[in-house]
């Protein structure tokens, strides 16, 4: 899984930041910081992210195609455009039952005291 910041100042098109591979999974880090960070994801046809934690909140935003995004059990099927929020500290996964990309925004404000 690739991951670089991109180049700051600059205009992007978050569309075009990564591009699918074949049986693969394409992450390319935005900006990175000690309160959170956001990433463009690509995942292809049939590959899953393997279901996790965060003990922090997750913005999903699906930027092309559809998403399959189960959190907590309970499946929610995102079309381009749409967005949701994965609370800290549920289970979530995510499955490409066709391909698609996303943007993550990882918030950590507010979880200061809590070592990781």
């Amino acid at each position: 899984m690739q991951n670089t910041e991109i180049e700051k100042s600059t205009a992007h098109i978050l569309i075009e930041i990564v591009e699918y591979i074949p049986n693969s999974l394409v992450s390319k880090t935005i900006i990175r910081k000690t309160t959170g960070n956001v990433s463009v994801i690509a995942i292809d046809i049939g590959e899953t992210l393997a279901e996790k934690i965060s003990p922090f909140d997750t913005f999903i935003q699906i930027i092309d195609g559809n998403a399959e995004v189960v959190i907590d059990e309970k499946t929610n099927l995102l079309k381009t455009g749409e967005a949701i929020i994965i609370p800290a500290h549920t289970s979530h996964l995510f499955r490409a039952n066709e391909r698609f990309k996303m943007i993550s925004t990882v918030i950590k404000s507010g979880y200061e005291g809590i070592t990781i």
